[in-house]
């Protein structure tokens, strides 16, 4: 049975043309081509416009693009969470994929396996345990005030990629869900990519609730696998060539 999004009419339904697979592949294409630019072009110069004193870098360009990922990422982990058969494995599968993650993240921004800040798995799971307090603690606000305030501290102390903007992303995603124009106006404002990250909620309000082709472990298990596959092959790239 294809799963249904909790989302109001901000597009008519016949303009909702993207399903969760589409989603994930933007996502997915988006973030490998902000980590080209951050791995193997951060101190390039190729310029693709120039006006006056002022010139358009392909690094610039390339990072700007890479702004939609996250906030598609955080809006598909709120669809697997409220979708998922087995929130404790869906939840366990982000930490297991946060450490399987960690030395290629660690690889890539120091070229050993030390790094002071974690991957943006880190983030995912806990804004996954956000939305868990969420709703166990649903009858008591001060113990979700509580428990989301300890998470966020754990966010800062981890130093998770994107940092408390990005779990805070999550539970807006969460909690506005059914308020698409202000979800996509608050998400905008605490998400560290700005007015780029804010055009991630065009695809967003595509969706059309439907799971699409991404079907069964294999494939799942492909795309989260991505993330640390791709880290690796950047690192194993800049390393090997001349200049970097």
């Amino acid at each position: 049975m294809e799963q249904k999004s909790e989302m109001s009419g901000l597009i008519p339904e016949k303009y909702k043309i993207l399903s969760g697979s589409a989603l994930k592949c933007l996502a997915l294409v988006t973030m490998i081509i902000d980590h080209i630019a951050v791995v193997l072009l951060k101190n390039s110069n190729i310029i693709l416009l120039r006006v006056s004193t002022e010139a358009l870098t392909l690094y610039t360009v390339m990072r700007k693009i890479g702004r939609l990922a996250f906030p598609i990422y955080c809006f598909l982990l709120v669809e697997g969470f409220l979708h998922t058969h087995d929130r404790k494995k869906y939840g366990l599968s982000l930490l297991i994929f946060a450490l399987i993650s960690e030395i290629p993240w660690n690889l890539e921004h120091t070229g050993t396996v030390h790094y002071a800040a974690q991957n943006v798995f880190f983030t995912l799971f806990l804004g996954y345990m956000g939305l868990c307090c969420i709703e166990f603690f649903r009858e008591n606000g001060w113990k979700q005030l509580g428990s989301l305030l300890v998470l966020m501290i754990v966010a800062m102390s981890l130093k998770a990629d994107y940092g408390v903007g990005g779990f805070a992303l999550i539970l807006v995603m969460y909690l506005l869900r059914e308020e698409k124009i202000l979800q996509a106006v608050v998400g905008t404002c605490i998400e560290s990519g700005g007015w780029a990250a804010g055009l991630a909620f065009i695809p967003i309000n595509l969706y059309n609730g439907k799971r699409g082709f991404i079907r069964g472990k294999v494939l799942k298990y492909a795309f989260y696998a991505a993330y640390p596959l791709h880290i690796l092959i950047l690192y194993w790239i800049r390393e090997n060539t001349i200049g970097y």
